[in-house]
């Protein structure tokens, strides 16, 4: 996506987790409550709730329909944890203003610095300018744990001997190909 922040992620480290915990005074863990995962995906929501429960944040999965759920984010009710996928069109800018951005239809409080740096790229002309704006918002969102990364949505495909011309990367940043424009040897 074009002025993402590319950087790697977080290191898989249950023992440091669990260290973190102790050092923040929670020894024996914490409960944290619901964690409402983005339907459909419940099955990997079942996986962050093992993961947490494994390192002492105890929650329990609750799942609730898609209007449900996407009316309860908007709404800014989701409570304590859920788990969200996103992938509207734009560049990095457009996931900052819905979902970082404090006046963000989808976000959660905000940063009064954060919010200047992003009204300060929308008027940048430059696109360097603009770019290294949005690393630094992207930084700190990463510095301050605004967010916590967990999953790197890839969809599984595969070409086979009949088939002439694929379309799995004719569309930029889509992971479905474009069935109707595939084409098959004779």
């Amino acid at each position: 996506m074009e002025f993402a922040l590319q950087v790697e992620p977080p290191a898989f480290d249950p023992a440091k987790a669990k260290q973190l915990l102790a050092d923040a005074g929670y020894p024996n863990g914490i409960d944290a409550g619901d964690l409402v995962p983005i339907p459909p995906f419940f099955t990997m929501g079942e996986a962050v709730v093992n993961y947490l429960n494994a390192v002492g944040i105890r929650v329990t999965m609750r799942q609730m329909e898609r209007a449900t759920f996407y009316t309860a984010w908007r709404e800014r009710k989701l409570r304590p944890l859920f788990i969200t996928g996103v992938g509207n069109s734009g560049n990095a800018a457009s996931r900052v203003q819905e979902f970082i951005f404090s006046k963000g239809t989808y976000a959660y409080g905000g940063y009064p610095d954060i919010d200047d740096l992003f009204e300060q790229q929308a008027r940048e002309r430059d696109t360097r300018r603009r770019e290294a704006l949005l690393h630094k918002i992207q930084q700190l969102t990463i510095d301050r744990v605004m967010f916590a990364p967990i999953m790197d949505f890839r969809a599984l495909m595969g070409v086979g001997p009949r088939v002439a011309e694929h379309t799995i990367t004719s569309i930029h940043n889509s992971p479905f190909p474009s069935y109707e424009d595939m084409r098959l040897k004779d």
